[in-house]
């Protein structure tokens, strides 16, 4: 399945910054159910910015 360009610009720019990153490996790695209470505790960023971040 090939994603058209502006599909792949949209993917890519979610994924340039590392907090997401981190954030998406976490998720992987404990399950996609942690509340975001859990994320925040897991990294030195706010709730807020965790739950911006999950809203990309």
């Amino acid at each position: 399945m090939a994603l058209a360009p502006e599909h792949l610009d949209a993917v890519f720019a979610a994924l340039a910054d590392p907090s997401r990153r981190a954030i998406l490996a976490k998720l992987a790695e404990d399950g996609s159910d942690l509340p975001v209470t859990a994320l925040a505790a897991a990294f030195p960023i706010s709730q807020p910015a965790v739950s911006r971040h999950l809203k990309v």
